[in-house]
C-alpha cells in the first residue's frame, strides 16, 4: 500500500482533482483528490521538501535535500528531469507561470533557473544565507527569493543578476507570497507579515511565533498564514493600501504540520501532517478532515535510564520502553531526558509531558526541541530548548510536579540542541550561533554569532566544561572555553546529531543520509564508519553501561552501534 512512512514536509493542489505530497521518507505521492486514495509514487534520494504543479497540471515539480529537484510526468510519475548543479538541500522550487522554466531555491545560497528539460538557464548569486522560498514576480522574466540573511531580493533574467532588495532587519524569513498586483507579503522568525508595496515596506505583528508558510489564492484574493504557534490563519489581501484584514483562525490538530499547505478549492485547504496522508481543512465551517492520517513510526530520540531501560519516542508521540508501549501524548516527540527520577518528553505542541503516563506538566508558545539535564544546589533540574530561542529551565524534586523556575534567553532563533558539563549549559541554534550560560547564576557568559557556516543541529558534552557541536556545514566542532577545533567529518549530507562517551574521547555523529562516523578525540582519526540505514539517523545517545551508541532513525528503528575499543596512545 502507497503512504508516507514520515512526516509530509510539502503539499500542493491542482484543480481539485489531484493533490501531491513529498515526505521525509523520501517518497512523493500523487493522490485522487475526490476519493483521497494513492495514485503513483516516486522516490528521491534523500528527503523530499517541497512539491508544486505546472500551470497545466502535467507536470510535478519536487524539491530535495538529495541535493536535486526533479521533474515528474502526471499521473504516472516518470521521471522527465533532474534539475541537478545544487550544492546542498533544495527547499523549495516553481514553474513560471506561462514559460517553460522553473526556479530552485537552495541552502547552497543560490537561486537557479532551468528550463524543463534540466538544463541550467541562470544562476544568480548574491543571499549569504540558506536560499528558503522562491516566486516568480508575475508572467515577466523576474523572481524574488527569501533567504535566512533576513533579505527579500528580486532577479532578473534579462539584466542577469540581482535588480532589487529589501533588508527585514536581519530577521530569518522563511516565505513569500506575491498578490496579482504584484504586492508581496513576506513572512518572518519575528511572527510578522511584512508588506511590500509601490517601494515601501511595512510590517504588523501577525502569530505569537514563527510564520513557516504564506499561501495566496488570486480567486479570493486572500491570504493564508501558518506558525509554529500551532494556529492558521486567514487574511483578506484585496485592499493593499487597507492593508490585511483577519476573517478566520484556527488552531492545528496535534498530526499537522505547519510547514505547507495549499488552497484545495477557494474554501477548502490541504495540509502536510506526521501522519501518512494529508489533512484537509474546510474554512466555511471550521472543520478539520483526519481520514487516513494514520500514525507513522518514526523515532526522534533514544535513551538509557538508570536502570538500564531503553526508551523512545518520535513522530506519533507514543513513548515505548523496552519496545512496549508506556504512554501516548498525542504529540509529536522530539526528545527524551532523564532527571530526578524521571523521564519527560515534548515537541511540537509546546507542552512537557511526564513521559511514563503522557501527562501535560507545561505549555509553552512554540514547539520544543531538545533537553539537558543537570543538579543545582542539590535539586535535579531540566532545561529544555524552544523553537523561539528560550530555554525552559525546571526543578523536578522528588514526589512533585517539576517546577518552571526560569527562562533563559538562549538564542533568537530556535534552539536546535542544549549540553550541560559542570555548571555550564551550551547551547546551538538554527542560526549558527552558539551560547554559553552559567547554572549558578542564570546568565549568559559567552556567545559566537558565527560558530558554524551553517546551521548548528546538535550539541554534547565532554568533561571539563568542553563540548562538541555539529552542522549543515559537515563539520563537527571542539569548544574548549570560546575557542573551538574545526574537525571534517566523513559525512557527505548534513550532520543531524552528536553524542560522546562518558570520558569524552569517543565522539558519535550522524547523519541525514544515515551514516554514522565515530570521532577519537585522543588520536585524531575516525576509527568507526557505519550505515545501518537508508533513512536518516535522527537521535543519537550514548549508553555507558554497555559501552555503545544508540542511534535512532526515520525508519522507526534504533540501532546499537559499539565502538570496538582502541588502544590508548
Amino acid at each position: 500500500m502507497i503512504r508516507h512512512h514520515g512526516p509530509i514536509s510539502g503539499v500542493a493542489a491542482f484543480g481539485g482533482a489531484y493533490v501531491a505530497t513529498a515526505g521525509y521518507d523520501n517518497q512523493v505521492i500523487l493522490w485522487d483528490a475526490a476519493a483521497r486514495v494513492p495514485l503513483a509514487r516516486a522516490v528521491h534520494d534523500h528527503l523530499a521538501n517541497q512539491v508544486a504543479f505546472s500551470p497545466d497540471g502535467t507536470l510535478l515539480l519536487t524539491s530535495s535535500s538529495d541535493y536535486t529537484a526533479r521533474l515528474w510526468s502526471v499521473p504516472d510519475l516518470k521521471l522527465r528531469a533532474v534539475l541537478s548543479d545544487h550544492k546542498d538541500d533544495v527547499e523549495m522550487s516553481v514553474f513560471h507561470p506561462t514559460r517553460d522554466l522553473v526556479a530552485t531555491a537552495s541552502r547552497d545560497h543560490l537561486v537557479r533557473v532551468y528550463d524543463l528539460t534540466g538544463t541550467l538557464v541562470a544562476r544568480f548569486e548574491g543571499h549569504t544565507a540558506d536560499v528558503i522560498s522562491v516566486a516568480w514576480l508575475g508572467e515577466g522574466d523576474e523572481l524574488l527569493t527569501s533567504s535566512d540573511d533576513g533579505t527579500v531580493k528580486r532577479w532578473s533574467l534579462a539584466a542577469g543578476g540581482m535588480v532589487g532588495e529589501v533588508d527585514l532587519g536581519g530577521v530569518e524569513t522563511d516565505t513569500i507570497a506575491i498578490t496579482r498586483a504584484g504586492v508581496v507579503y513576506a513572512g518572518n522568525d519575528d511572527g510578522e507579515i511584512i508588506t511590500i508595496a509601490d517601494g515601501r515596506t511595512g510590517k504588523a505583528p501577525a502569530h505569537e511565533a514563527g510564520i513557516k508558510r504564506l499561501v495566496y489564492n488570486a480567486a479570493t484574493e486572500s491570504l493564508v498564514s501558518l506558525s509554529y504557534d500551532r494556529t492558521l490563519r486567514v487574511w483578506d489581501a484585496s485592499d493593499a493600501d487597507a492593508g490585511l484584514r483577519l476573517t478566520h483562525t484556527a488552531e492545528f490538530p496535534a498530526e499537522v504540520w505547519a510547514r505547507s499547505c495549499a488552497f484545495l478549492d477557494d474554501s477548502t485547504l490541504v495540509f502536510g501532517t506526521f501522519g501518512s496522508s494529508y489533512a484537509v481543512y474546510r474554512v466555511t465551517d471550521g472543520t478539520w478532515d483526519l481520514t487516513g492520517v494514520e500514525p507513522t513510526a518514526c523515532v526522534n530520540a533514544v535513551v538509557t535510564t538508570a536502570d538500564g531501560a531503553v526508551w523512545t519516542t518520535g513522530d506519533a508521540g507514543i513513548v515505548w520502553v523496552d519496545g512496549r508501549q508506556r504512554a501516548a501524548t498525542g504529540s509529536l516527540c522530539n526528545f527524551l531526558v532523564e532527571v530526578g527520577g524521571r523521564v519527560l518528553t515534548g515537541g511540537q505542541l509546546g507542552r512537557v509531558f511526564d513521559a511514563r503516563d503522557g501527562r501535560v506538566l507545561h505549555q509553552h508558545r512554540s514547539p520544543l526541541n531538545c533537553a539537558a539535564a543537570f543538579t543545582r544546589d542539590g535539586v535535579p533540574h531540566v532545561v529544555v530548548g524552544a523553537y523561539t530561542g528560550e530555554g525552559l529551565v525546571f526543578a523536578v524534586r522528588e514526589g512533585e510536579d517539576p517546577e518552571h523556575v526560569a527562562t533563559l534567553p538562549l538564542h533568537t532563533n530556535a534552539v536546535k540542541g542544549v549540553a550541560v558539563s559542570g555548571d555550564t549549559l551550551f547551547a546551538v541554534c538554527a542560526d549558527a550561533s552558539v551560547s554559553w550560560f552559567s547554572l549558578e547564576t542564570f546568565t549568559e557568559t559567552g556567545r559566537v554569532d558565527e560558530a558554524h557556516a551553517r546551521i548548528a543541529n546538535g550539541c554534547a558534552p565532554l568533561p571539563g566544561g568542553r563540548f562538541a557541536s555539529v552542522s549543515r556545514d559537515l563539520t563537527l566542532r571542539i569548544w574548549d572555553g570560546r575557542t573551538s577545533r574545526t574537525v571534517p567529518t566523513p559525512h557527505d549530507h548534513s550532520v543531524k546529531c552528536v553524542a560522546a562517551s562518558t570520558d569524552g574521547r569517543l565522539v558519535a555523529t550522524g547523519s541525514y543520509a544515515g551514516a554514522v562516523a565515530v570521532y577519537d578525540v585522543t588520536t585524531g582519526d575516525w576509527p568507526h564508519v557505519w550505515r545501518p540505514t537508508t533513512a536518516g539517523i535522527s537521535s543519537l545517545h550514548y549508553d555507558a553501561a554497555r559501552g555503545r551508541f544508540l542511534a535512532s532513525s526515520y525508519d522507526g528503528r534504533v540501532y546499537p552501534l559499539q565502538p570496538q575499543p582502541e588502544p590508548a596512545p
